[in-house]
């Protein structure tokens, strides 16, 4: 086999995306869509799976809220029927959270931070696992992190807390997991062009009293490549990790990001 074959994922992979209808989840969807994998999607906002099973044909999806346990336990319930197992997951749903100093956050947003970005992946890995460990594909998960995963992120305590956690609990799921053969990753995607990271840079710039545009110079001047990046640069590393070329890559988090110097 030549390497460069290596580098498409086997077709037919069975892959559950969480909130896969927006943004960095979708765009996922639709890279493993296009190279013929059998894709379940769930999302919070319904006209949006539907718009997505509309637009690929053959696409499976369902609705649910991933910080609710017992909606993932049904939404997992009904993609294993449909799909007759899974190969890879990835663990993409999450929120923004709130923008505020630690002393003015509110309880109720730092609790719904933690139980869509965090909880829900245990929900998500404690249905998966089980099919994970039947799969002849070299199974993989993906938990989708973020650059304020490993960087310190003023004002936005609760979001970065989450995603410093998504790493512990992948590194701590890759030894768990290896002797199953069961890879797990984290993506680590740094400040992505578009329209969540524009409602990003607003509600900072309103808390610092600044204006919009000062705000997203600010940002780009802690990048080394002075840009952002952009969801298809996430898509591209989350085929690469489920590729074969991938298989001996495990407990690794990968910052797409231009190399984000601080927060």
């Amino acid at each position: 086999m030549k390497i460069v074959d290596l580098l498409t994922p086997a077709a037919n992979l069975k892959v559950v995306i969480t909130g896969g209808a927006a943004g960095i989840g979708a765009v996922i969807a639709k890279a493993f869509y296009e190279v013929d994998a059998q894709v379940y999607i769930c999302d919070i906002d319904a006209s949006a799976v539907e718009r997505m099973k509309l637009e690929h044909p053959g696409m499976l999806g369902g609705v649910v809220d991933v910080s609710i346990k017992q909606h993932v336990d049904r939404i997992m319930a009904e993609a294993m029927a449909l799909l007759g197992g899974i190969d890879v997951l990835v663990n993409n749903a999450g929120i923004a959270g709130p923008t505020g100093s630690i002393d003015e956050l509110d309880a109720h947003a730092w609790e719904q931070t933690v139980s869509t970005n965090l909880n829900s992946q245990y929900y998500f890995l404690s249905k998966a696992v089980p099919y994970l460990r039947q799969s002849g594909q070299h199974p993989h998960i993906i938990a989708m992190s973020s650059v304020a995963g490993r960087l310190g992120y003023p004002f936005r305590t609760p979001y970065a807390s989450t995603k410093w956690a998504i790493v512990g609990l992948m590194k701590s799921l890759a030894n768990e997991l290896g002797p199953h053969n069961i890879r797990v990753n984290a993506i680590l995607p740094g400040v992505v062009a578009g329209e969540r990271m524009d409602r990003v840079i607003g509600a900072r710039a309103e808390t610092l009293g600044i204006s919009f545009d000062s705000m997203r110079d600010q940002y780009l001047e802690k990048i080394s490549l002075r840009r952002m990046v952009t969801m298809e640069d996430v898509a591209a590393m989350a085929l690469f990790l489920s590729s074969p070329a991938a298989v001996n890559i495990t407990g690794q988090a990968i910052s797409i990001d231009g190399n984000v110097e601080y927060l």
